[in-house]
């Protein structure tokens, strides 16, 4: 039974007066088809994967809005509308109990999020896009950027319409950019902040460029002049480990943040940057594995007196001050402060 609802060209009459209204009229995941100026050719573009983050979805509201024809044929998924609308309004990344969505995109599909997520590639599949482009929300504020699984000109091309900042990750997570390496030029745009104002902006001028450009892939050797940040780790929790955010420790958590954190967000830090406060070792708390799968919890933190400090200059980002969602994903991803791989 198929979990997704279809549509085509909707009528600007039937989009309602808002986006959550928008949303209440699809009900459920929706594949919306867009009939192009030259329709040999399609694009696709996917979005709330994450239910709250609400940029991408609005971008797509406010193009059917405006009643322009796209360049070409436009796939557009719109995934996780039940959790988008789940009272209140974008505030929940997925349903209670539910996997996330975007760590799907690989076997086994042996649950709801796994059939879904095996529908949407089953969508792509047939339509057989000459790009995808997946649209996200950062968990904190901070400043956009594309992701990708590995650097090609192609690759540089689709993210050098939303921003000009590109991280290459190797991590393999399930997320949908990982179908890029054998199949179509898919990537990741982190927009900004799900509140940032900004963020939205971005979202309707790099889809409008998308959409509207007779050609998003490089036809020669390019240089956007991208920020290139490459093989990014992952700094995650221990299990039962537990964590706050606050301007001073506090004694009943393990962990305690600082609760300005999301303000070194592709900043470097130094080695005497404060982060928070903790009680216990590195490893009883983090974890944290580089490209060849060894432990790199000590490459990224070190605990003195109780205070928590990069182990080296570093450069962060994805930072979140959700401890929600840094409990169930990361706190953070870290390079080296020059944008490299971090080496031993």
């Amino acid at each position: 039974m198929s979990r997704v609802r279809f549509l085509r060209n909707p009528p600007v009459s039937e989009l309602g007066s808002g986006v959550e209204e928008f949303l209440r009229e699809l009900g459920a995941p929706t594949c919306i088809f867009l009939d192009g100026e030259d329709n040999t050719r399609t694009r696709a573009l996917v979005t709330l994967l994450h239910g709250n983050e609400p940029s991408g979805v609005m971008a797509v509201y406010h193009w059917l809005q405006s009643g322009l024809r796209p360049a070409v044929n436009v796939v557009c998924i719109v995934a996780s509308v039940v959790a988008a609308l789940a009272p209140p309004a974008f505030s929940h990344r997925m349903l209670p109990r539910a996997r996330d969505l975007n760590r799907c995109f690989r076997a086994p599909f042996d649950d709801a999020q796994g059939a879904l997520a095996e529908e949407i590639l089953e969508i792509l599949r047939l339509h057989h896009p000459e790009a995808v482009i997946d649209i996200h929300n950062t968990s904190g504020s901070g400043p956009s950027f594309g992701v990708c699984t590995h650097m090609d000109r192609q690759h540089d091309a689709l993210v050098s319409l939303f921003t000009q900042r590109m991280i290459v990750s190797n991590l393999g997570l399930g997320a949908l950019m990982d179908i890029s390496e054998h199949s179509y030029p898919t990537v990741t745009v982190e927009v900004g902040g799900r509140l940032d104002e900004e963020a939205h902006a971005l979202a309707y001028e790099g889809l409008r460029r998308y959409f509207l450009a007779p050609t998003v892939l490089a036809q020669d050797e390019t240089d956007w002049g991208l920020e290139l940040l490459h093989n990014p780790i992952r700094l995650e929790l221990c299990e039962h480990v537990t964590l706050t955010y606050a301007d001073q420790p506090c004694e009943s958590y393990d962990i305690t943040l600082r609760s300005d954190i999301e303000h070194h967000n592709f900043g470097s830090v130094s080695a005497d940057t404060q982060l928070g406060w903790a009680r216990g070792s590195e490893r009883n708390l983090f974890r944290a594995q580089d490209a060849s799968g060894s432990c790199a919890v000590t490459k990224l933190v070190r605990i003195v007196d109780g205070e928590l400090y990069p182990a080296r200059p570093l450069k962060l980002f994805m930072i979140t001050n959700n401890a929600a969602i840094a409990e169930s994903d990361c706190l953070f991803y870290a390079v080296a402060d020059d944008g490299s791989a971090i080496c031993a």
